[in-house]
């Protein structure tokens, strides 16, 4: 069951870690931020094999903890901004320029790896 979003602790090793509740980027599992799992906040690439939930299991997150997990992830998207000194609006012109040539730079980019 899930039971509130957390961003998880950082494995120093970066060991896949599949299902669980503890690991940030970890896959399957819930509550933490990751990916394929259910409960978390956002979406936190480790880079590794992604492992999914089924699709009933993350409709079966009960609306109080997909709220908080809403909640946590602006938190967290808007202390980026600040971060990185990016207002909202930016990020919004940012977001619209950078999908008008998403597929074209995904496609360059496996142009490129293949040439390396």
């Amino acid at each position: 069951d899930v039971s509130s979003p957390k961003h998880g602790k950082v494995d120093p090793d970066n060991v896949p870690h599949v299902g669980g509740n503890m690991w940030a980027g970890g896959t399957g599992g819930r509550d933490t931020a990751g990916l394929g799992g259910k409960g978390g906040p956002y979406r936190l690439d480790a880079g590794h094999r992604v492992y999914q939930v089924s699709q009933a299991e993350k409709d079966a997150v009960p609306e109080e903890v997909k709220r908080a997990a809403r909640e946590m992830a602006e938190k967290a998207f808007k202390q980026r901004l600040k971060e990185i000194q990016m207002s909202e609006y930016d990020a919004s012109t940012y977001e619209r320029f950078s999908g008008a040539v998403r597929r074209q730079v995904q496609s360059l980019r496996i142009i490129l790896d293949n040439l390396q």
